[in-house]
């Protein structure tokens, strides 16, 4: 049996490990490498011996292991072989190096470096105990360690040896093609010591080190002062090494820049060879550069490559529509409708078409999904807004509407503006967009009527879905994106002109009303009316009205089982109607009704019955308020301030007051029409609930609901034709067991920034704390002004959250599905929003303190924790509880 192959054999990595397997690479490419042989595992074995090999296997402790092999001896068979190979591998007595080539070792995952034993200028007589020598360090105590911390499994199996002849190197060290402390993928390392690179590598002596980059330029050089190492004799009869470091301290570089350049050339026409970045030994003999080794840089695959594209991702009021971990199916449908809709808002604000289709990417990447959650590409948002008139102030009114809690840093911002010449052809589209925003706003109202008409015809197109085949279903899913998603100017445009006119108002607000906290807008804002957003709140406390009296009722709502409910609800005739009626207009609003996977209040309605039922409760013990009332205060008081701060000033009132106007229009109609989105994202849920019905119905899935863990273009894609996987199964289960990670997983912090490859060694769990005032108090944006004292009641999911009388409801984010809880508040803090977001505008038009935005609060509050807070300046202090409240 052949137990030795050399450079001209082909060598099998599973077998012969890393090390070797990459010197079969090498010489295979003609690159410029010492002679050497790999000696096979299967000596190991052969040599061990059955009995020995059967002791091995029941053997745990290390010193156990490595007595049993100190009886292990090279067999005759290998020994021949090995003697024939060497006269040929040194035929004048060159010494040579022993090293391992284990099959775990110099891998993508582990490097093993400096684990297992390597021996240099080993005389040819004393190869055989080397040999011997190096697979013994395979089960040292340290590499039996390492791979129990690494995973692997701890008994190791027997390693290749590599002898390679030895280079009398005059240089020698490291390179590695790309930098492995930046990540920078374009640059290259080298490290070089005189004599052995052994020196380099034990640590005995310092380096020098060069940068040099993709252009063969070295952009940074590090000379240490060092020693100069004699050069090792070979004929020295008792010298087995190099000797020691000695001589005069010197401060030259060991290479020039040329062979510098050369060895950076060598490791990455290596990294070329292989396909991903390698860390080299090479060594000079007399001018000539040679490669001793190769193994994938193991660390790089954990940094980011800071030369890459940067992107800045921020889920600030999103995470209001689309919080914790979203399903592929809603994500692939919500970054097609973000895409689709922005194109057509730049089209009707006459952005040119060749502008537009330049923009393709940016359009594509309006979303992004990080870990399962869904974030917003801030730099594309940008990007979008860059294509209008007055990006520079346009931008500060998208971050308060988006509620971002950082600005765009200037570096960026200057270059999203362009260059002079980018400005120049700007300036000359500004007449067109500036055109295409005053029609725009002039024609607003019958673009919404129209739109609204247009909603309707498309949802009605369809209403029985039940009785459609799955290529009816999926006809009725293009018909929606044809008529609604690529046409969604109305509710664009009003946004657009929402954020414009409010932006404007705060500003004229602080700068003519003497509104130092800006806050005022907010008052002006209260209780506007014709804001369907409030009118599920106000239909609960109707509902609540109804029962109010009948207490065995009110507290069946707040504690029986879902069927009991409806068993005793015909009973109840003129409750019965009006939550009928709720369900018919609001049966889509739920939690996180924008996630397809969502179970809307058709299908469980318990959290609408507990919050009318637990409200019906706390009526009987509260005098009652005239609904309306708190708004109108707020608001009355809001105009009283203006009227007086302009009261001299003619024009500037006229102006306020136009802006005014056009601000409560736009703010009222935005949360009006986002229910219009609502219903269509009702339908789209609906339509892919019933796709899942009909894929399971013909075995392709386990469950109906496993379609939410398909993308739109798969599901649609495999009733039309056009997929490219047909294992629906396989699918689902691949991504069932990705999310599930994500769930273990801590979340993304709600900002951070990305280089190069996203989900390739970035980072995205950066710690975030709330923010403290200097008395340790908590502050937000105000969004409603008042203020309130008392116990706190964090809550994360308001399915069976009670809030009792008096308690302030604590959440990190609210959606439409949160407003049943809302009459039962006393006061309202939110970890996420802005001014614009949903619980913001419902507080506002329900007249409840608020504060949002509050970073971290949901973590530094506890249940029952007592604060005091002003939905004006939005500052939060903890304080005692009131004595009397504790004594009762």
């Amino acid at each position: 049996m052949q137990y030795i192959l050399n450079r001209a054999d082909k060598i099998d990595l599973s077998r012969f490990g890393g090390k070797a397997a990459a010197l079969g690479h090498l010489a295979a490419a003609k690159l410029p490498i010492p002679d050497w042989l790999v000696i096979e595992p299967e000596a190991f074995y052969q040599s061990l011996g059955p009995q020995l090999f059967n002791e091995l296997q029941e053997k745990k402790d290390a010193a156990d292991i490595q007595s049993l092999l100190a009886e292990i001896k090279p067999h005759a068979e290998l020994l021949a072989e090995l003697e024939e190979r060497l006269a040929k591998l040194s035929p004048n007595g060159e010494r040579v190096a022993v090293r391992s080539s284990a099959v775990d070792e110099d891998g993508a995952d582990h490097s093993f470096a400096g684990q297992l034993e390597s021996y240099l200028y080993v005389p040819l007589e004393q190869v055989a105990e080397r040999v011997v020598d190096v697979w013994r360090s395979g089960f040292s105590e340290r590499v039996l360690t390492y791979r129990i911390e690494a995973g692997l499994p701890a008994l190791p199996p027997a390693s290749a040896v590599l002898v390679q002849r030895m280079v009398a190197s005059d240089h020698a060290g490291v390179a590695f093609s790309a930098d492995p402390v930046s990540g920078r993928r374009n640059i290259a390392v080298v490290s070089a010591v005189h004599g052995l690179g052994t020196a380099l590598v034990s640590g005995d002596a310092d380096a020098d080190t060069w940068r040099v980059d993709g252009l063969e330029t070295i952009i940074d050089r590090q000379v240490a002062e060092k020693r100069i190492a004699h050069r090792f004799d070979p004929d020295a009869p008792d010298n087995l090494r190099e000797e020691p470091l000695q001589g005069e301290m010197i401060g030259q570089p060991v290479l020039t820049d040329d062979d510098v350049k050369r060895v950076a050339k060598l490791a990455r026409e290596v990294s070329r060879h292989f396909g991903k970045p390698q860390d080299i030994e090479w060594a000079f003999d007399k001018g000539e550069l040679y490669l001793l080794q190769s193994r994938p840089i193991t660390a790089l695959n954990a940094l980011p490559d800071p030369t890459g594209e940067r992107n800045l991702w921020d889920n600030s009021n999103i995470a209001e529509s689309y919080g914790g971990i979203t399903t592929p199916l809603t994500f692939s449908f919500a970054r097609r409708a973000y895409e689709s809709v922005y194109r057509e808002f730049c089209r009707v604000l006459r952005v040119p078409a060749s502008v537009i289709q330049d923009n393709d990417t940016t359009f594509k990447r309006m979303l992004g999904l990080i870990r399962g959650r869904v974030y917003y590409n801030l730099l594309s948002w940008y990007r979008v807004l860059a294509l209008l008139p007055g990006f520079t102030v346009n931008r500060r009114f998208m971050e308060q509407m988006m509620g971002v809690k950082e600005g765009l840093p200037e570096e960026i911002a200057k270059e999203l503006s362009g260059s002079t010449a980018d400005r120049f052809r700007d300036a000359l589209r500004l007449g067109a967009s500036v055109g295409g925003l005053l029609l725009n706003h002039f024609l607003l109202p019958y673009k919404n009527r129209r739109f609204y008409k247009r909603l309707e015809a498309a949802l009605e197109s369809q209403t029985n879905l039940t009785g459609l085949n799955a290529t009816q279903l999926a006809g009725h899913y293009h018909d929606l994106e044809r008529k609604l998603l690529t046409r969604w100017d109305a509710p664009l445009i009003n946004d657009f002109f929402a954020m414009i006119f409010y932006g404007v108002l705060r500003s004229l607000g602080a700068k003519w009303c003497h509104d130092s906290d800006e806050s005022l807008q907010n008052d002006l804002l209260a209780g506007e009316g014709g804001m369907i957003s409030a009118e599920p709140a106000q239909r609960v406390r109707q509902m609540a009205e109804i029962i109010r009296e009948d207490q065995t009722f009110s507290e069946l709502l707040t504690t029986g089982d879902l069927t009991e409910i409806e068993v005793a609800l015909p009973e109840q005739t003129a409750f019965h109607q009006a939550y009928l009626a709720y369900l018919d207009k609001f049966g889509d609003r739920c939690l996180d009704e924008l996630k397809l996977e969502s179970a809307t209040l058709h299908d469980d309605p318990l959290l609408l019955l507990r919050s009318i039922g637990q409200f019906a409760l706390r009526l009987r013990e509260q005098k009652a308020t005239e609904p309306g009332s708190i708004e109108r205060e707020i608001r009355q008081k809001a105009e009283t301030r203006v009227t007086t701060a302009l009261e001299n000033h003619a024009v500037r009132g006229a102006v306020y007051r136009w802006v005014l106007k056009h601000t409560r229009a736009r703010v009222r109609d935005r949360e009006n029409l986002r229910f219009e989105r609502t219903r269509l994202f009702g339908r789209v849920r609906r339509v892919f609930v019933e796709l899942g019905k009909r894929l399971y119905a013909e075995g392709l899935l386990d469950h109906p609901r496993d379609v939410f863990h398909l993308e739109v273009n798969e599901v649609v894609g495999f009733v039309e034709g056009t997929t490219v996987t047909t294992d629906l199964k396989g699918l689902v289960e691949l991504r069932r067991e990705e999310f599930a990670g994500y769930e273990s997983m801590a979340p993304p912090v709600d900002r951070f920034e990305t280089l190069g490859m996203v989900h390739q060694g970035n980072d995205f769990t950066a710690p975030e704390q709330a923010e403290e005032l200097t008395d340790g108090d908590l502050k937000g944006i105000g969004c409603c002004p008042g203020v309130v004292r008392g116990p706190v009641r964090v809550i994360s999911d308001p399915r069976n959250a009670v809030l009792n009388a008096g308690e302030i409801l604590v959440a990190e984010r609210t959606d439409p599905g949160w407003i049943m809880l809302f009459p039962a508040a006393s006061g309202i803090l939110v970890e996420r929003g802005s001014l614009l977001s949903h619980s913001a505008i419902v507080a506002r038009e329900m007249g409840i303190p608020a504060v949002v935005s509050v970073p971290g609060i949901t973590r530094t509050l506890s249940d029952g924790e007592w604060v005091e807070f002003d939905g004006s300046s939005g500052v939060i202090r903890r304080v005692e509880p009131d004595r009397e409240t504790v004594d009762a």
